[in-house]
């Protein structure tokens, strides 16, 4: 169970939906004056070097957060005609995504991408003075780094990382003493029970704190579990009366193909979404501007799309 480390796929696809959307979600929420605490079910190691190891052996960021800094680097115009990235930002490119890009870039020197910030880094960045953040981290390798990057901020007791299971380690701290709380759970889904255990914790904080904002990030591949989070979220959202967001984002087909030899080559993460329960009200209008945006320019082939829907 202790295989995966996210270090492999930072900056990739998947991190520029949920970081957008995090970031998103956290300005609106920080409005308020009143506390918040944020919680980060599988929190990872927190910060990565995009030159690293991990991240070169997988290549992962090229076709994420890299790739989208090198089309805003193109020039708009090529042999006369505009690149489709730049028409996708003709009339400039979405605050969101800008937003992201700037937050990402204030954790590197002028001009480098080396460094890549992972969302518990990206939440204490924008958290007040007087809010809070709980990272759970079960891994014992990615728990001792993540323990370590933290203990550079200085931060005292805003940061508290938890090396526990971040599904049942989040119900003692629900409802939180401010009443105002957002959930992050990103689990790795590596082990096929992460998807029935993820929809089990929204389901249990609902009761224990109806009024939290829970976003919960899943990869779109072709297992019906990975297509039932986002239908039993949404069960869930209704049965509660709560509203709700789904966004997602495809990059390429997700269909196995074959090389000359004959042997069969797996697409990788084909598409990803993120679901939201009492999302802020500003997050719809925000993503339809961002994420056909992010499917222009992050499409690997003709399949790339992305989707947005809600409800209550």
């Amino acid at each position: 169970m202790f295989s995966y480390r996210h270090a492999f796929h930072a900056g990739n696809h998947a991190d520029v939906l949920k970081h957008t959307v995090l970031i998103a979600t956290l300005r609106h929420l920080r409005q308020k004056e009143t506390a918040l605490t944020v919680f980060d079910t599988h929190a990872g190691a927190g910060l990565y070097r995009l030159d690293g190891d991990y991240a070169e052996t997988s290549g992962e960021a090229a076709d994420g957060f890299l790739r989208l800094i090198a089309a805003l680097n193109k020039p708009a115009v090529a042999v006369g005609k505009p690149s489709t990235a730049a028409k996708s930002m003709a009339n400039g490119l979405a605050p969101v995504i800008q937003d992201y890009l700037d937050l990402v870039a204030s954790f590197n020197s002028k001009g480098s991408h080396k460094v890549y910030p992972g969302s518990p880094f990206i939440i204490q960045r924008l958290l007040g003075e007087r809010d809070k953040l709980k990272l759970f981290e079960i891994h014992p390798t990615d728990a001792k780094t993540l323990s370590s990057n933290i203990a550079q901020l200085e931060a005292g007791r805003q940061v508290a990382v938890l090396r526990e299971d971040g599904f049942e380690g989040l119900k003692k701290f629900l409802p939180p003493p401010a009443r105002r709380a957002l959930v992050l759970s990103d689990p790795s889904y590596e082990i096929k029970t992460d998807y029935a255990r993820v929809v089990a914790m929204v389901a249990d904080s609902l009761v224990r704190f109806a009024t939290g904002t829970y976003a919960v990030w899943y990869p779109i591949i072709p297992r019906p579990e990975a297509h039932d989070v986002p239908r039993k979220l949404k069960t869930l959202a209704v049965k509660a009366g709560k509203p709700w967001l789904h966004a997602s984002l495809t990059v390429k087909s997700s269909k196995l193909t074959s090389d000359g030899a004959g042997e069969v080559i797996r697409p990788g993460l084909p598409a990803s979404g993120m679901f939201l329960i009492n999302p802020p009200h500003t997050l719809k209008a925000a993503l339809q501007l961002a994420l056909p945006q992010l499917a222009t320019v992050l499409g690997q082939d003709q399949h790339a799309t992305s989707a947005i829907e809600s409800g209550g």
